[in-house]
């Protein structure tokens, strides 16, 4: 394949299916060959190696304007099988970390956090010592 070469639905390890730049109108640029890698230039910005082995379709996924329709009332936003957000604030303690107090309550701790207790809004939660990070050659901005 050139380098310049426009790929989507691309497998992270040979043989496991594509997972990376499936979504509507999304594509992926090959930016260079070296050893058994290849460096490609991802939707998010983020640069990563990727096996040569590994399968990826030629061109961009169909369906650009995907993002431009308007769904027009909540119920077609339903029939997609999407659920009424539900802020954690609004919860009882028993379903989220923010939840309880007596009336309109703060939440309550240092950092917002996620109904697992993971740091959100912000917080890196990728591990250090992860195997895969050496694979990246520049981080999504």
């Amino acid at each position: 394949m050139p380098l310049g070469a426009e790929v989507h639905n691309i497998e992270l390890q040979p043989g496991c299916g594509g997972q990376l730049a499936r979504a509507a109108g999304s594509v992926a640029q090959l930016v260079a060959k070296e050893g058994n890698f290849v460096t490609l230039r991802l939707p998010s910005g983020e640069s990563r190696l990727v096996s040569k082995n590994c399968w990826a379709t030629i061109g961009q996924v169909g369906n650009i304007e995907a993002n431009q329709m308007t769904l027009g009332k909540a119920g077609r936003k339903r029939w997609l099988g999407k659920r009424p957000a539900v802020r954690g604030v609004v919860m009882n303690p028993v379903d989220h970390p923010h939840g309880g107090g007596e009336g309109r309550a703060p939440i309550g701790r240092s950092h917002p956090v996620t109904p697992w207790g993971r740091p959100a809004l912000g917080q890196r939660t990728r591990k250090s010592k992860k195997y895969s990070n050496s694979f990246i050659l520049r981080r999504r901005k």
